[in-house]
């Protein structure tokens, strides 16, 4: 069968239309299945106990499923490798903590991903100060009894965190050298393992984000010593900061925000951005973590990554300052 050359040419125009037209569909739908978030520490800690709201607000935003994939362990470190690894499709994104894309591109010699240039930062979305909490059965009632303490009995106390490179850990370290003590680091593949040993009495000392300790302090289970932050928090107004404890300028804050794998399109990062945006300045995520301890925090896209350099910035020279260091 033979076409005049005009319906040939029509034919053929309409043909080579398709791929541009199907991809432009493809861009208005995302996003068309479940997106994955992954969260690189165990269930029930500080990390997780912003990435359950923020996935389920987001997933409303969206009209779609986000699944909260954990992945623990390494400081954060095997969770964050995942998605810097994962298609850049914007199906894959993680709940990073200012550990994950900040404290360990200085902490870690042999760091399994880049913490700028593998990722697509999309929005801060949580900002928590870091608590210093006791065993009930340690005879302390503020920071500076436990400070004697630690002078008076150097080595013998242990400390734990959720892990190498995380907030509490960094922040302890720190804090040891600014009161020049001696306790022992017990890291853990996460926040809720190290409450259970604490609460346990395994180990006598945390330095982890408010929101992971809180329900205890109220429970009497632990006892709240100092906040990180450099003022006091709203949920415990009674509790002074470390810099008001005897240790002016000591300030040290957790950050949780949204990353997915280095060279998203700019049409999805859009989409992710102003979603986050929109669920962060509104009432229910703001009643899901105020309560908590939890401020929730608003940057995204360029004033995001903007903000995430100059926070490796910072804990580099706090890094290096403490000396801490991991293989």
């Amino acid at each position: 069968m033979r076409f005049p050359r005009r319906q040939f040419l029509q034919w053929a125009a309409g043909i080579a239309a398709l791929p541009v037209a199907s991809q432009f569909a493809w861009g208005e739908t995302y996003p068309s299945r479940p997106i994955r978030m992954i969260v690189p520490f165990p269930a029930g800690g500080p990390t997780d106990i912003v990435a359950r709201p923020f996935a389920q607000l987001l997933g409303e935003a969206l009209k779609n499923t986000v699944i909260i994939d954990n992945r623990g362990g390494a400081g954060g470190t095997l969770g964050a490798n995942v998605v810097a690894k994962s298609a850049p499709d914007g199906y894959t994104l993680l709940m990073a903590t200012v550990g994950t894309n900040a404290i360990n591109a200085s902490l870690y010699k042999k760091l399994p991903y880049d913490a700028v240039k593998d990722f697509t930062p999309i929005a801060q979305v949580a900002a928590a100060p870091v608590a210093v909490v006791t065993h009930p059965s340690v005879p302390v009632k503020s920071l500076a009894d436990l400070v004697a303490l630690a002078k008076k009995q150097p080595g013998k106390l242990n400390y734990g965190s959720a892990g190498n490179g995380t907030p509490g850990h960094l922040t302890a370290e720190m804090f040891k050298t600014a009161a020049g003590i001696d306790i022992k680091h017990v890291p853990y593949k996460g926040s809720a393992p190290a409450v259970t040993d604490l609460i346990a009495g395994q180990i006598q000392v945390m330095f982890d984000p408010l929101q992971s300790v809180l329900a205890n302090v109220r429970g009497g289970n632990l006892r709240l010593l100092a906040v990180s932050s450099a003022a006091r928090s709203a949920v415990a107004p009674d509790v002074p900061t470390i810099a008001e404890s005897g240790y002016p300028g000591f300030e040290s804050t957790a950050w949780w925000g949204v990353f997915a794998p280095a060279n998203l399109p700019a049409a999805e990062a859009k989409v992710l951005a102003d979603a986050a945006e929109k669920i962060v300045k509104g009432k229910a995520f703001h009643d899901k973590l105020s309560p908590l301890g939890v401020v929730p925090t608003s940057r995204t896209l360029a004033a995001f990554g903007e903000f995430q350099r100059s926070e490796i910035a910072k804990w580099g020279k706090a890094v290096r300052d403490s000396g801490a260091t991991i293989e």
